[in-house]
């Protein structure tokens, strides 16, 4: 039964969520920090490890549209604790089961399903507390709370992998474990409206699709997401790469590591920072500058690895403030367009076309290093790099070109 509390101030409500978002997130990170190791270990190529990184949101995908539209009609906190039950499951398989790219595939892709059920489950929870701004800046803090996620499952494997990676991913199923009764016990249920629940077909998304300022933020979060998570997935490598070209660093690896956690750590504020401007400067107006700016850079931030390495990590540090910097101005825009009764539908068409463009993007990434020479090339990194931005500013034109049209 949740708690005797039934009026929760904001404060309360976007603390709990955030607290209880980082902790399901324990496992998000722990492949790609540990990318380089099990790729020597297991034999992978380029193409195989990064499929590997992009089946976790593969597994994502599958689970999203049943999950997240399922917090039309039942209770979105019981939707929450089963999906960390799953995600939990998923690194504990990977750690005591897996031997190579087929299990390795199947125990991402359940980590993946996993946080399905917790993310948009979890900002639903948060959006029915809040309107107007103050819903906004609720979302904010929430999603920027996915960044702060993804550098505390950077630093947890960084810092256990000298116990071996099967202890990374074992101790890395205990977030989740403490994050889906938090939530469960800390909320009152959440159900929408018996009429609402009956005028809304689970995976009907033909309204959604219909919503053209609605479509607008869905596809600007997929080109988004195609950039953030191929960069997610290959940073560690990267910086180990362009560590191994300037120092003789005793523990590379986790050198590495250390230096993607701290890049991570300044999505968040990015995150909350960019939608504060977006909503005095004018939302779509602010996305399409920060894209266009972050597209460019993808350009040449890959052709940086030679240089010394402070300098690769500014870069690299301006590079992702850039990519993070319309997250939450996205997904506010999303959640402020979706119609009522449909809001579930949309968050999770939202995620589907945003994550698949992330299941595909480590995997085109990989596929590029390859087809370029390999990653001891400093121009297949330039180019892989490269293919993240041209999806970004592929966005930004047709966004333009379509509004040129309707003004004719």
């Amino acid at each position: 039964m949740p708690l005797p509390c039934r009026k929760l101030s904001p404060v309360r409500v976007v603390v709990l969520l955030c607290t209880a978002e980082i902790l399901s997130m324990t496992g998000f990170a722990t492949y790609p920090a540990l990318l380089p190791l099990l790729q020597d270990t297991w034999g992978l190529s380029n193409s195989a490890a990064g499929f590997v990184s992009g089946i976790f949101f593969g597994g994502y995908m599958a689970a999203v549209p049943v999950l997240v539209a399922s917090t039309d009609r039942i209770d979105a906190r019981r939707i929450y604790i089963l999906s960390t039950m799953i995600a939990c499951a998923g690194s504990l398989l990977f750690a005591f089961f897996a031997r190579g790219l087929i299990s390795a595939l199947l125990f991402q892709a359940i980590v993946g399903a996993g946080l399905a059920g917790t993310y948009m489950p979890g900002l639903r929870l948060l959006t029915e507390h809040f309107k107007g701004a103050t819903q906004s800046r609720g979302v904010a803090f929430y999603t920027a709370s996915f960044g702060f996620g993804s550098t505390a499952s950077l630093l947890l494997a960084g810092a256990l992998q000298t116990l071996g990676w099967r202890w990374a991913f074992g101790l890395a199923a205990v977030g989740p474990l403490i994050a889906g009764p938090l939530v469960f016990l800390s909320f009152p249920p959440v159900s929408p409206k018996p009429s609402e629940a009956k005028q809304v077909a689970l995976l009907d998304f033909r309204p959604v699709l219909r919503n053209r300022p609605a479509m607008g933020y869905i596809l600007g979060y997929a080109a988004h997401s195609w950039e953030l998570f191929g960069l997610r997935s290959w940073m560690p490598a990267f910086f180990a790469f362009s560590l191994g070209l300037t120092h003789s660093h005793s523990e590379p690896l986790f050198a590495a590591v250390a230096l993607a956690a701290w890049v991570n750590l300044l999505g968040p504020p990015a995150s909350i920072l960019g939608n504060e401007v977006a909503v005095r400067r004018g939302r779509r107006k602010y996305i399409m500058v920060v894209m266009s700016v972050s597209g460019a850079l993808a350009l040449g931030i890959g052709f940086s690895a030679p240089l010394p390495i402070w300098i690769v990590f500014a870069l690299m540090a301006v590079y992702y403030m850039l990519v993070a910097g319309d997250s939450a101005a996205l997904t506010a825009g999303l959640v402020s367009e979706a119609e009522p009764g449909r809001r579930g539908a949309s968050m999770a068409l939202h995620s589907l076309i945003g994550f698949g463009a992330g299941f595909v993007a480590p995997l085109a990434f990989g596929a590029v290093l390859d087809l370029t020479g390999g990653n001891e090339r400093v121009s297949s990194w330039g180019l892989a790099f490269a293919s993240l931005g041209i999806l970004a500013l592929g966005g930004v034109f047709f966004s333009q070109l379509r509004r040129r049209k309707k003004m004719v």
